[in-house]
């Protein structure tokens, strides 16, 4: 089955899918995202991820490509296309195509929209079950982390050194040790005293919308939840480390570098999250698309 994507109005196979040699995003990265997690065939978080994608957007002053309701339908038929009952759609949306220069074209260059599917989403249970082991990087992103730009040879880089060192992931940390996120998750961590804490969401990360809604679950559970920075000293002498992300969902983290998270077990409270926000996402209804 080939799969179906969507590029500017129109839909064909993926490996038939191409845009213009001097589209912006190519050139200059002048682009911004969104990865949205299909459960049952429908979007979870979807108002947040739609809200985030035009607030990106408007910080980049890039013209919105369509309406809520047409990229909605357009979604929809990509889900429907590729047949997604559990996996992820990706949408991009480009400034345009205009002859190569760093100053933003004229008002009349069109957006470019790409839309993909695929099948999968999140890691087996037994993973979340194990734990994950994440090694340390130095933050060498730009200033800018909350616009979810296309730009990501920095994420790239922690990704791949995490890759090498059989990690999931790279926790991210500023020169004085402050934790910021994760390479393409956010970092949480609870006190010995359980109160969980994780970066409010400031220019230094990208405000996930998993997270948000991790907060709001974790809250109304009765769990104490501070955002504020922390470091990785505080990190390592953790009761419970976990991350979070749109195919993350809520990840254990037993290993920082080489050194265990507390007794090296996954945290209760990890744990607990990550089934009260499963049950999140299996209560989708139709009204998932709402925005």
């Amino acid at each position: 089955m080939s799969h179906i994507a969507y590029v500017n109005g129109r839909y064909l196979p993926q490996k038939h899918a191409s845009v213009h040699i001097e589209d912006r995003g190519y050139q200059f990265a002048d682009g911004i995202y969104e990865v949205i997690c299909i459960w049952n065939g429908l979007p979870v978080d979807y108002a947040g991820h739609l809200a985030r994608l035009n607030r990106s957007l408007a910080e980049l002053s890039m013209r919105s490509p369509a309406s809520a309701g047409a990229l909605t339908l357009i979604l929809k038929e990509i889900v429907r296309r590729n047949h997604i009952d559990k996996g992820t759609i990706y949408i991009q949306v480009n400034r345009g195509v205009a002859p190569r220069a760093h100053a933003f074209p004229g008002e009349g260059v069109k957006p470019s929209v790409v839309v993909t599917a695929k099948h999968g989403a999140g890691s087996p249970e037994s993973v979340a079950e194990a734990g994950v082991k994440v090694i340390t990087a130095v933050d060498q992103r730009w200033d800018r982390c909350d616009i979810k730009s296309v730009g990501l040879l920095a994420n790239a880089l922690a990704k791949q050194a995490a890759t090498e060192a059989k990690a999931y992931e790279a926790l991210l940390h500023t020169s004085d040790g402050t934790v910021t996120e994760a390479s393409v998750s956010n970092a949480w961590m609870v006190t010995p005293d359980k109160v969980i804490v994780t970066h409010p969401a400031t220019q230094a990360i990208l405000g996930g919308i998993t997270r948000a809604t991790v907060i709001k679950i974790a809250r109304a559970a009765g769990y104490q939840v501070k955002e504020r920075p922390f470091t990785l000293a505080e990190a390592r002498k953790a009761k419970e480390v976990f991350l979070t992300g749109t195919t993350t969902f809520v990840m254990p983290v037993v290993q920082i570098d080489e050194r265990p998270v507390a007794n090296g077990a996954p945290g209760t409270i990890a744990l607990d999250l990550r089934q009260r926000y499963r049950a999140f996402m299996d209560g989708l209804t139709e009204t998932a698309w709402n925005v």
